[in-house]
């Protein structure tokens, strides 16, 4: 299992029943791998709700994520004008969106559209997902190609959003927020305390379950 898949997975582990969730590019889209029997509905942003696997055999290039990358159709799914799709999501009607970020700090503001001296893409749908979504969980790997820290006091690169991330989860550690800040609640095997303190500069407590299982 590589790095991507243990993000997806342990995101899956919080994911509530019947949750709306709108899917980023990248990892994200490998968290239904990872759902089991869990019933959740999935959304798009460019108009549907109800997306699903593709099956092989069953390929429409008319029917794409806001990714522009294929997807199926689960039975009962829904289309809809891309302003009714945000408006739901303006509307606080979706239960969790799940992002990938450049950098995320202290205050848990993700900076996830544009690096300063580079191209720019467009922010797309995601400054309205962080505004309006139930719950946010971003979806990282934990440092740069480089071996940069991503998880920052305060990002240097452009805002997205103001909104707070509630779950950070990278291939090393998992981040919950609280009204104190960002405890580390999970580390993954292989990695230790000492691991996360060495490439987080983000501010963060330890969970009291955490430090027991550490003086173990």
């Amino acid at each position: 299992m590589n790095y991507k898949q243990i993000i997806a997975r342990k995101v899956a582990s919080h994911i509530p029943q019947y949750s709306i969730i709108n899917l980023g590019i990248g990892i994200p889209t490998l968290v239904p791998d990872y759902l089991g029997d869990s019933e959740c509905y999935f959304h798009t942003e460019n108009g549907m709700l109800g997306v699903s696997e593709l099956k092989e055999g069953h390929l429409d290039p008319q029917l794409v994520n806001a990714g522009k990358l294929p997807v199926g159709e689960a039975i009962g799914a829904s289309y809809f004008h891309s302003a009714d799709s945000f408006a739901m999501i303006r509307g606080g009607h979706i239960d969790i969106a799940i992002l990938g970020a450049l950098q995320v700090d202290s205050k848990g503001r993700i900076a996830n559209w544009a690096i300063p001296g580079k191209d720019i893409v467009g922010v797309g749908g995601a400054m309205d997902l962080l505004e309006g979504a139930k719950t946010i969980i971003v979806t990282m790997l934990h440092t740069s190609k480089d071996g940069d820290k991503k998880l920052l006091d305060e990002c240097s690169f452009p805002i997205t959003s103001e909104r707070t991330a509630d779950l950070i989860i990278t291939e090393r550690a998992t981040f919950k927020w609280s009204k104190s800040g960002y405890e580390l609640i999970e580390v993954t095997d292989g990695f230790t305390l000492e691991d996360i303190k060495e490439f987080t500069a983000l501010q963060y407590t330890v969970s009291d379950q955490l430090i027991k299982e550490s003086a173990q």
